[in-house]
This record gives C-alpha cells, structure tokens and sequence, in this order.
C-alpha cells in the first residue's frame, strides 16, 4: 500500500477515536461507543504498525532516540 493511503488511514482512525472520546465523555456508559472505540484502536494499531513497518516511525515516541543529539549542530559547524 502507498505510504499516502497508509497515512490516510493512520489519520482517520485517529479523527474516529477522537469524536469516540468525545462522545464517551458525554455518555459513559454507552457500550455500544466503547465496542466501537476498541475496535478503532485496534484497527488503529495494527495500521500504525504497518506503517511504521515500511516507511520509518510516525512520532518520535515510535522510536525514542537519542541519535539526534549526536548529530553536529549549527554552531558546531561554525568557522573559529
């Protein structure tokens, strides 16, 4: 699948499990939203996965790295 239509995904599983908290927010004790929210989340994950997989992670919490700090930084590359 296309990193775009993998990313598409990714979004709109995220914009349904927004309205779903804000929904649930309102309505706590509907089952039928937390039935649904569940399978989101696990639609969600499994895309996110799929993604990440093939094109490198989403958010830096995908891969909490320190690597970056190693690289050399604007001031570092300076003329003495």
């Amino acid at each position: 699948m296309s990193k775009d239509k993998l990313l598409r995904r990714v979004s709109a599983l995220q914009f349904a499990m927004y309205e779903l908290r804000l929904f649930l927010d309102t309505h706590p004790d509907s089952m039928e939203a937390k039935e649904m929210m569940n399978s989101y989340r696990k639609r969600y994950e499994a895309v996110k996965a799929e993604y990440e997989k093939e094109f490198g992670p989403l958010t830096l919490n995908g891969y909490n790295s320190d690597e970056w700090l190693k690289d050399p930084w604007p001031w570092d590359n300076a003329a003495n």
